[in-house]
């Protein structure tokens, strides 16, 4: 059977998972009939591995055990604190396991986990922290200095815990291992609050229910097991033994978190970390040999590194029989130079479609699929519901390009938090309004057209223009400026600046750009910069054509030591 049909077997009236329709927010919604109600019950399903491993960071090894425990004694701990249902406890930290076992603890005390972007800078971290409301902030040595400054603005912030301090141990050590706080928790109660970069330039938080995680997580099941269906061999018996995934993207973003992390946990797998630090393609390598990794993926930068490394020939690579990505399309030569390099992946091969505000994956493209469909997204994950409007709203037939709008039980009731104004544009019925501009054929695979919001996309990092120009209208030197993505080969887009200075400036390119680093994040920081003395081009109505900008640059080197940097 195809892959179609394979879905249509399992979620069928009689299928192991079957699909029906429930009234979710005044909304009725296709939810599967048979579902766990939330994170803390996932947790309680986990507790059988009790010694099976599961996380890895270098010589760091934690089993199912002694992450669940650590995760409950922390939740009591945060409850001693004060921390009630749905206080918001944010979480600064690169990747390590301490930010997996505060994500559980959150939601074995039916906090909201807050995390934040760890190459924020002091004002962005202000932002999310003082409009998420954040009790209680739970970081890692390195970013300890700027969230103690932070802090001293927010009366509302009232602890600061450090990872690896004795305070920190104090907290995973104490309590009750075997069971969480006794907190009343809700399927639509608020888990997770995900900032992401606003087209105002101010970020919106998107909240994450736990029915949104627990729905993306079985949707993600049910196409790994149509793939097996159809492919005539179940997953788990490709690896010949516990699967593994190497986890190369931020925990911080919904699909480092919820479709790789609450994914592997979900399924006993052992994750796999990468040491802090700026994205090594030998160190990804040699994990994957020594750790015997089955499955790897993020963004179609890190396949392009690791592909393009001198050191290639080096390392043993056949344990891989999955490669999935997202977040930025993947050139047909990065699909065939995967081919050659991970023999064994070559049916492994997906790609996928969403958005925070989605949980996730909305679409994706798995097995077959994704090679008689190539440039597709893929078809509608098992609960997900997908519109192409028009201008007015209209549906549009297939093949016309229009809006993409989503719906189904991974879209919150709750959409963004703490705001309105933002939540009646984008949320409509049920329906999500993405922004962006897609095209459906008669076989319900999705395909991208373009983008309509103003965004460039590096290294599957959304990076949204508005943001860095009002940054650069803050220059005393700058008159106007516009910010477009110029193609790159690994990285997808970078960011370029085009400017015009003051008469008789003599602002510098790297100067701009100092600038722009003690405001931005550096992965928003323009690799190019562009002066010209005439103002922009701009259509009638004074928007600038940004079309006329983009053009070829020098690349410009960011900061080497940011954390997971790529």
């Amino acid at each position: 059977m195809n892959i179609a049909e394979a879905v249509a077997s399992l979620t069928g009236p009689d299928g192991p998972f079957a699909i029906v329709v429930e009234d979710v927010g005044g909304v009725p919604t296709r939810v599967y009939r048979s579902r766990l109600k939330s994170m803390r019950d996932l947790m309680a399903m986990t507790d059988p591995r009790r010694e099976t491993e599961f996380l890895v960071q270098g010589s760091r090894r934690m089993s199912f055990a002694d992450h669940n425990a650590a995760a409950r004694r922390l939740a009591h701990g945060l409850v001693a604190r004060g921390v009630g249902r749905g206080d918001r406890v944010a979480l600064l930290s690169a990747n390590n396991p301490d930010w997996v076992v505060t994500f559980w603890a959150c939601a074995a005390a039916n906090a909201v986990c807050v995390p934040l972007n760890a190459w924020w800078k002091a004002e962005e971290l202000a932002f999310a922290l003082e409009d998420s409301g954040a009790k209680v902030l739970v970081c890692d040595e390195r970013r300890h200095d700027v969230a103690r400054v932070v802090a001293k603005g927010l009366p509302q912030l009232e602890q600061v815990v450090v990872i690896g301090s004795g305070e920190f141990a104090e907290l995973t050590a104490a309590g009750d291992a075997g069971a969480g706080p006794d907190v009343a928790v809700d399927e639509d109660d608020i888990c997770g609050i995900f900032y992401t970069s606003g087209t105002t330039g101010r970020s919106k938080g998107a909240t994450l229910t736990h029915r949104q995680v627990i729905a993306n997580l079985q949707n993600q099941f049910v196409l790994g097991t149509a793939a097996g269906l159809a492919s005539g061999a179940p997953p788990s018996e490709l690896s010949g033994g516990q699967a593994a995934a190497l986890l190369v993207v931020p925990l911080f973003h919904t699909t480092g978190c919820h479709s790789t992390m609450v994914l592997n946990y979900a399924a006993g797998a052992k994750l796999v970390l990468m040491p802090p630090g700026r994205f090594e393609p030998e160190a990804a390598m040699q994990i994957i040999q020594d750790e015997r990794v089955t499955s790897i993926g993020g963004v179609p930068t890190i396949m392009w590194r690791m592909i393009e490394s001198p050191r290639l020939g080096e390392f043993d690579l056949s344990s891989v029989t999955r490669i999935g990505y997202g977040g930025a399309p993947a050139a047909p030569e990065l699909v065939q130079r995967i081919g050659e390099v991970f023999p064994n992946a070559k049916s492994g091969l997906s790609t996928a479609y969403g958005l925070t505000e989605t949980a996730s994956v909305a679409t994706a493209n798995i097995a077959d699929d994704y090679f008689s469909h190539p440039s597709s997204a893929g078809r509608a994950a098992p609960t997900v519901e997908l519109r192409i409007v028009g201008e007015g709203g209209a549906d549009l037939p297939a093949g016309e390009p229009g809006e993409i709008l989503i719906k189904g039980p991974t879209v919150s009731v709750h959409g963004y938090w703490r705001r309105p104004d933002a939540n009646a544009e984008s949320f409509t019925e049920g329906w999500f309004h993405t922004g962006d501009i897609g095209k459906l054929d008669e076989e319900g695979f999705l395909f991208i057209v373009d983008r309509a919001k103003d965004m460039v996309i590096r290294a599957g990092e959304n990076i949204y223009c508005v943001e860095i120009e009002n940054v650069l209208y803050e220059h005393p030197d700058v008159i106007d400026a516009a910010v477009v993505g110029v193609p790159h080969k690994t990285l997808g887009e970078e960011v370029k600046a085009v400017v015009q200075r003051k008469p008789g400036s003599t602002l510098t390119a790297d100067q701009l750009r100092a600038f722009c680093r003690e405001r931005l994040a550096d992965f928003k920081v323009p690799e190019h910069v562009e002066f010209v003395d005439q103002p922009l081009p701009r259509n009638p109505a004074g928007k600038v054509l940004k079309a006329a900008l983009r053009g070829e640059g020098t690349a410009f080197a960011g900061d080497t030591a940011s954390d997971s940097a790529l």
